[in-house]
């Protein structure tokens, strides 16, 4: 990608860190996540642990479940996947499992990013199905609002 501020990359991505804001403001851990099929957000969604009461409710898990029933498969093998921070393992799982063709990232996670930042959860002995992998997405974006959120936790 030569040209990222013009690309389509980036347009998902700001909605990404759009929905991050709304997990912001609600006091969760602000990650944003969209899913595209064919140019079109299919599915998108924001951390809801808390909301939810549930830990399994990070925002690439929501957002896969809504584009599942969207489209009404359990695999998006012709979708990729937008989101603000490195997913953990859990959703990479999830990301892998549905075979989802390109991940786009911001920021990495150094402590639990699953793709590239942390050698204990390897992409390549997790995945089942090795997407197309773009990182550094608007991450200075994506990392201001991390760093505000745990600024208020510590």
């Amino acid at each position: 990608m030569s040209n990222i501020a013009d690309s389509p990359a980036n347009f998902f991505m700001i909605q990404a860190l759009s929905l991050a804001k709304k997990a912001l403001e609600a006091s969760e851990v602000p990650v944003g996540c969209v899913i595209v099929n064919n140019n079109k957000i299919i599915a998108q969604s924001h951390n809801l642990t808390k909301a939810n009461q549930d830990q399994t409710a990070h925002a690439e898990i929501l957002a896969i479940k809504s584009a599942c029933n969207f489209l009404q498969k359990s695999t998006l093998e012709n979708c990729d996947i937008y989101i603000t921070l490195e997913p953990c393992p859990m959703c990479l799982m999830a990301i892998s499992y549905c075979r989802i063709k390109r991940i786009y990232y911001g920021a990495n996670d150094e402590k639990f990013g699953a793709i590239e930042s942390n050698p204990l959860y390897s992409f390549k002995n997790l995945a089942i199905f090795k997407s197309e992998i773009y990182s550094g997405i608007n991450a200075e974006e994506s990392k201001k609002l991390l760093r505000q959120f745990f600024k208020t936790k510590r």
